[in-house]
């Protein structure tokens, strides 16, 4: 398959108002969107628009909102919306596409696209990148409609409501949240909204933050990649659970009542032991990436389940769900997939299922959480002048062959590219940290001295 030179593993992403994120492409892509989706369904499509907080998403918004409407198609805007809620929306109203405009966990300065088909999931490396061809494409120019097959939009002025009900549709109907206190951290961003009221509908006493946002602000020292708004909320509340979700709501990261975090990893061993024991865990298998801990593999191990690993990315994650017919994976990162609920990672369903399991067990998450062991991980990154194919760096590969024989069954080597620079990921686990960070080291000098970098 031909190289993508704009989709990534989550869409398009980059600086605002800059090449490739310019009003000017993001036109032209809804038109495309709109030409492949019509071509799909055979009519004139109905496409659902999401967006977070962020400054530039009006402007984005505007440009492909105007772009679908050229190609005659029928746009149904969302305002603000976690990414989870457009895919579902998209999905139940039977809509022909879905798009969210957000850049995720990055700052405000970002921002990108992400495409849904009309069955909520995100769309194929393939037809992403039909979508990109047909942006060079002369032809997109070619196919004008006019007069009344000109497209419109139109507000789903009940979208909010709607998502509420379908997330707390997720959490079991004999159970509440009654007298549980919950901090929930919504990063600034597209669940600034919702992510506080499903909580509270549930009946918990819930304390937001990160809730005011003013365009700039977003993930701004604040939800899951800035956890220490949340574990200070948390001691201040007397709080059971903080919840942090990211800008566009389709991670979570988790901390218990000491203000311990709990990451992906060990929301991943705590709700799939819980299937597990309740034979609801399909062929007994998670899915995760190659970045989860060994102490999550372990942890299946002791109940009898087993861990698919997939390359670092929720699509592909997803990806493998579908392909093997199981229905739960997710990434240390925090994104959780229930594919008994939800087409993509979810932070508010993930967390009402941590709280469903707290709840039913009457324990506190400090001791659930402990249902996994992690193994001593060390991650490195380092800047290299230029990206080469590992197999081309002699010394690299030779660190990387001493590393292995050194750990042996007891750790695990992974080293990768980074998708967008010339940053190699370096990632060691195992018993000794002090072991691990001198392998570390080695490996890293030995990838300068490939290159020829000195220091």
């Amino acid at each position: 398959m031909s190289t993508r030179k704009l989709f990534g593993t989550d869409g398009i992403r980059g600086k605002a108002n800059v090449p490739p994120m310019t009003p000017e492409l993001v036109v032209r892509l809804g038109r495309a969107i709109a030409l492949v989706a019509r071509r799909d369904a055979g009519h004139a499509p109905r496409i659902v628009i999401g967006k977070d907080t962020r400054l530039s998403g009006y402007m984005l918004e505007t440009a492909l909102e105007a772009g679908i409407c050229a190609m005659g198609g029928r746009v149904l805007l969302t305002g603000p919306m976690p990414t989870p809620a457009v895919a579902n929306l998209t999905q139940s109203m039977r809509a022909d596409a879905g798009v969210v405009i957000s850049a995720s966990h990055n700052p405000y300065e970002d921002n990108g696209i992400k495409i849904f088909g009309p069955d909520g999931f995100k769309l194929a490396d393939e037809r992403e990148l039909e979508i990109e061809r047909l942006l060079d494409d002369p032809a997109l120019d070619q196919r004008p409609v006019v007069g009344e097959r000109v497209g419109r939009a139109e507000r789903i002025d009940d979208a909010t409501g709607r998502y509420i009900v379908y997330a707390k549709a997720t959490f079991p109907k004999e159970l509440t949240l009654n007298g549980m206190k919950v901090v929930v951290d919504a990063a600034h961003g597209a669940a600034y909204k919702v992510a506080p009221l499903v909580f509270s509908e549930l009946g918990a006493d819930v304390s937001a933050i990160g809730v005011l946002p003013n365009g700039k602000n977003i993930n701004k020292a604040c939800g899951a990649l800035h956890t220490g708004a949340m574990v200070r909320e948390v001691a201040k509340r007397g709080a059971q659970i903080g919840i942090a979700l990211d800008g566009d709501a389709d991670r979570v990261i988790i901390a218990d009542e000491h203000g311990e975090i709990v990451d992906g990893d060990a929301i991943m061993a705590l709700c799939a032991t819980r299937l597990l024991r309740a034979g609801r865990l399909r062929e007994n298998t998670v899915v995760a990436t190659v970045m989860s801990n060994m102490g999550l593999e372990r942890a299946l191990d002791a109940f009898g389940g087993r861990l698919e690993r997939t390359q670092v990315g929720d699509r592909y994650v997803v990806e493998a769900m579908r392909r093997g017919g199981y229905n739960f994976g997710g990434e240390q990162s925090g994104h959780l997939v229930f594919l008994d609920h939800a087409t993509t990672g979810d932070g508010v369903v993930g967390a009402l299922q941590v709280l469903a399991i707290m709840v039913a067990e009457g324990k506190p998450l400090s001791e659930l959480a402990h249902v996994m062991e992690r193994v001593p991980q060390l991650l490195e990154n380092v800047v290299l002048p230029e990206r080469r194919p590992i197999e081309q760096m002699p010394g690299l590969t030779r660190a990387i062959r001493e590393t292995e024989a050194e750990l042996g069954r007891s750790g695990r080597v992974l080293v990768r590219w980074s998708g967008t620079e010339p940053k190699l990921r370096l990632m060691v686990e195992g018993p000794d940290e002090g072991v691990l960070g001198s392998v570390v080291r080695n490996m890293a000098d030995a990838a300068r001295a490939d290159m020829g970098v000195t220091g």
